[in-house]
């Protein structure tokens, strides 16, 4: 049963990062005796109440098991704190859509090659794709000197060639991932740290 004596987790919430998710919540502080918390989940398919594996634990997060790695699964925790035989009120988060919900990392530049008038760039995607994702690259650049005139490109390749720069001139650039799905959603990531890189004599 819960009680009114051991108050609730308070700042329940959930982190999504390159589809890995996690529940955080803060500790529920009492006077003795160690809070353990336990977190449940239920689906957006059936209303019904499930363990995960995170039933009576010390640690205030809860990592998403690999049952609830379904990206387009609408998702609801919730978590208690316990005492002993005391129970605190369950709080639940609100509905959780990795598609819609995560936050998606910038992709890592694994390198740069510069020549007189381009750049061929080549990146790794932040996470690994599934069966009809499509991923494009929204890559902006500048020259240094002048760096508010920005250029965009688009492009869905994993290396790519920002082309008709000028000969020995400092080049920036950023690239951001946007996620498009089959169910038609569209997810836009962060920006990379912009990297610059001289081009040569030709």
């Amino acid at each position: 049963e819960s009680s009114p004596h051991l108050p609730a987790p308070k700042d329940v919430m959930i982190y999504s990062y390159n589809f890995r998710s996690l529940l955080r919540w803060s500790p529920v502080k009492v006077d003795r005796g160690l809070v353990l918390y336990t977190v449940h989940f239920k689906t957006g398919a059936f209303n019904q109440w499930d363990e995960v594996n995170c039933t009576r634990i010390t640690q205030t997060e809860c990592r998403f098991p690999w049952s609830l790695k379904e990206r387009r699964w609408t998702i609801v925790l919730r978590v208690r704190a316990e005492l002993g035989q005391v129970t605190s009120d369950w709080v639940e988060t609100d509905p959780f859509v990795a598609e819609r919900n995560t936050t998606i990392g910038a992709p890592e530049v694994n390198s740069v090659i510069a020549s007189s008038d381009s750049l061929l760039i080549s990146v790794t995607p932040p996470f690994g794709s599934e069966a009809g994702d499509f991923l494009q690259y929204h890559v902006s650049y500048w020259e240094n000197a002048t760096s508010t005139s920005k250029k965009e490109t688009k492009t869905s390749n994993t290396v790519f060639k920002i082309g008709n720069l000028k000969e020995l001139t400092l080049y920036c650039f950023g690239i951001q991932v946007e996620l498009m799905t089959h169910s038609a959603l569209q997810l836009l990531g962060l920006q990379s740290v912009p990297e610059c890189y001289r081009t040569t004599i030709s």
